[in-house]
């Protein structure tokens, strides 16, 4: 029986082949763990359907095409016989035994390192790609090139060249350079394709977060001790981003060739960032989730986002993000569409500042949002009323808890 890279999804095409959990030779069982490969999205595991002695077909580290036969499984076949390697005097293999994520053994490889003396940051010490720290450079004894001229600095940086005429120059010594992995050069294509294939805009605004904060405070005991969730800020801003999208449903839109679809329904992607980089998984149907669905649902996210276990349909599709940048300290930025979605919002961390109320001067806790839109479907009017609108609801959530 043939073992082949599974269809993962329509955008997912190639995969890294990860360690072999099994090795030619070794006899199977049905279920048995045979290999994991990674992708720029997630990772699959991929099992043995059969019982037999098995035959691997690819090398660890290698990029394996979907539809591409990993390995073959032998159901006469019955397994050799083990052997004790202790008693044969040969030492076993210190990598066979220690865990690793897809591409591991070759990368290090290449930067001259031994995965084997590497703690492990995955799951039961799993050594991930992450994990890989290049050798430090040693010491030079050699003195730097002299300074480049002003003169010459200003000469070449106001003639344009091409990559094609650029010189190639060595890097310095004080650097580093790492190849990058797929899934950063997948961020990056997608980022630099939303870029060139949307017409992108930003509107700002501000909210007053003393109400809502004052709401949390007040009950977040209580909603804790009732779901076992904390009570976050984000289950607000989901709320408030879904009436928003009910009344300007060119926000919750997208364009299609010629056509604009409007999506009577409303997938929310929440934008997680990781060491695997930033995926956005989707709260389906978040129109008909509790505040303490949503705060379960991003919680779990968060916590598989790391390991790569997010499924590839929990990642797909979605109507409308919404990108904490908050969370690191960011007080504005312009986040970045995740198409074919028309629209993001922006949230930003929360700062005391003085501000004008009823005349008087008083500190507020102050949230800056961004919302960064395509100006194909959305004009600069239904832009700026639409961030009014969840600035709104955010300054009285309690409208959001009444449904008025």
């Amino acid at each position: 029986m043939e073992i082949k890279v599974p269809e993962i999804g329509e955008s997912i095409v190639e995969a890294i082949a990860g360690q072999w959990q099994k090795q030619t030779g070794d006899q199977v069982a049905v279920d048995d763990l045979l290999i994991e490969l990674e992708t720029d999205k997630i990772n699959i595991e991929i099992l043995a359907e059969t019982a037999g002695t098995l035959e691997t077909l690819v090398a660890e580290g290698e990029t394996v095409a979907v539809g591409a036969v990993l390995a073959r499984i032998d159901e006469t076949a019955t397994a050799p016989k083990a052997t004790n390697s202790s008693a044969s005097g040969i030492e076993p293999d210190p990598a066979v035994d220690k865990p690793m994520n897809p591409a591991v053994p070759k990368i290090a490889a290449s930067k001259g390192l031994d995965p084997t003396q590497i703690n492990g940051s995955g799951r039961a010490g799993r050594v991930l790609v992450d994990d890989l720290r290049p050798s430090p450079e040693p010491q030079r004894t050699s003195t730097l090139p002299p300074p480049v001229p002003e003169a010459v600095v200003a000469t070449t940086f106001s003639v344009p060249t091409t990559a094609a005429s650029a010189p190639q120059t060595k890097d310095d010594p004080r650097s580093r350079r790492v190849a990058m992995s797929p899934i950063r050069k997948k961020i990056a294509a997608h980022l630099l394709a939303a870029r060139q294939q949307t017409a992108m805009l930003t509107t700002f605004n501000e909210v007053d977060m003393k109400r809502l904060l004052d709401l949390r405070t007040n009950h977040k005991e209580s909603f804790n001790n009732k779901h076992g969730v904390k009570l976050g800020l984000m289950s607000f801003f989901v709320k408030a981003s879904i009436e928003a999208l009910k009344e300007f449903e060119a926000v919750n839109g997208r364009i299609d060739g010629t056509d604009i679809v409007y999506q009577d329904y409303y997938d929310i992607g929440i934008a997680v960032g990781g060491k695997r980089g930033l995926v956005v998984p989707i709260l389906r149907d978040a129109d008909q989730l509790s505040f303490a669905t949503i705060e379960k649902k991003i919680r779990d996210f968060g916590e598989r986002a790391d390991s790569g276990k997010l499924a590839l349909e929990e990642i797909q599709g979605g109507t409308f993000t919404i990108s904490n940048g908050g969370v690191y300290g960011s007080l504005l930025s312009t986040p970045i569409l995740n198409p074919p979605q028309s629209a993001v919002l922006g949230m930003h961390a929360t700062q005391e500042r003085p501000i004008v109320v009823a005349g008087e001067i008083v500190i507020r806790p102050m949230m800056n949002l961004a919302l960064y839109y395509d100006h194909r479907i959305i004009d600069g009017r239904e832009a700026v009323s639409f961030l009014k609108r969840i600035k709104a609801l955010l300054e009285d959530p309690e409208e959001m808890l009444l449904e008025m």
